[in-house]
């Protein structure tokens, strides 16, 4: 397996806070890797930390197979935060000013790159009377300015219209199959992300708790009996005991999936008091993909 990015127990802390507690992220080359997490979960300061942008206190960390970060690093593109145009030029102006700090003597390769954003028609039309969907496009043109193999992305979606969202949306996927970039985004909006993710990874407080390819989403989403115990672990061991019941996951500490049997549920709740496990809740669930997430991720809305 080829990988852009292989880390092993990066973390981050500032003081006493945790922010990033020892992620082991895989990205495959050619991937457009979905980065789902709250609100204040780590995912910026680990974007911040493969970009370079913030040192990590631990961990280690390989790009394109390598472990000369500094030299690797000329490879990516990065759009965290904020994109840093300036909002009295136009975007020629603000891509002319990056071309001549990367160096590029190419100056068609300005033209070129507003023409493959869409923006190639902007004339002399300054950035702050640009939409929120063209400025996003501007701060990816001035990531691909150096032609990378690896873009790393941080919100590039948010807040913006329906038709901003599908701009967005078509210039990765074309970014993607035509010029073969790898692709690690963060969004809040999860319809959205399924329909370009090839790969996700799941962060909670810091901690990376999940990585799955998206062909594997359907399965975790399907219809399930949900059982919420203080102790999962004897829980699962009394139902395959008992019941002969092994089509189940447990996907977070104390909630268990089972997939089968749904005719048995009075005699899991059953077997399992009998056991000594204590139900919180026992129900029949049949989750969409952000009813999925939101299970991972603890509930809320902040995603």
């Amino acid at each position: 397996m080829e990988y852009v990015l292989k880390t092993e127990s990066i973390s981050k802390v500032y003081g006493t806070h945790r922010a990033v507690n020892k992620i082991n992220m895989h990205i495959e080359k050619g991937a457009i890797y979905g980065f789902i997490g709250k609100n204040g979960a780590g995912k910026t300061t680990f974007m911040r930390m493969v970009a370079g942008l913030a040192t990590p206190t631990e961990g280690s960390m390989e790009l394109f197979g390598s472990k000369d970060l500094e030299k690797q690093r000329k490879r990516m593109g990065t759009l965290i935060e904020h994109s840093g145009v300036y909002a009295n030029m136009t975007a020629k102006e603000n891509l002319e000013i990056v071309r001549r700090i990367l160096g590029i003597t190419e100056k068609k390769t300005v033209d070129e790159m507003l023409e493959f954003v869409g923006l190639g028609a902007t004339g002399k039309k300054k950035v702050k009377n640009f939409s929120m969907g063209m400025k996003q496009r501007l701060g990816i043109a001035i990531s691909l300015l150096c032609n990378p193999d690896f873009l790393i992305l941080d919100e590039p979606i948010n807040g913006l219209d329906p038709e901003g969202i599908r701009e967005i949306r078509e210039l990765l996927l074309k970014l993607n199959r035509e010029r073969g970039i790898t692709i690690l985004i963060s969004s809040h909006i999860l319809g959205e992300l399924s329909k370009i993710a090839t790969h996700y990874g799941i962060i909670r407080d810091g901690e990376l708790i999940e990585e799955f390819e998206a062909e594997n989403l359907q399965e975790r989403c399907r219809r399930c009996q949900k059982l919420i115990v203080d102790n999962d672990e004897l829980a699962v061991s009394l139902l395959e005991e008992k019941l002969n019941i092994h089509n189940y996951d447990v996907p977070q500490q104390g909630v268990i999936r089972v997939f089968e049997s749904f005719e048995l549920q009075e005699q899991m709740n059953r077997e399992l008091i009998l056991g000594g496990v204590n139900i919180r809740e026992s129900y029949m669930a049949g989750q969409d993909l952000e009813g999925y997430f939101m299970d991972l991720l603890g509930g809320g809305s902040d995603v």
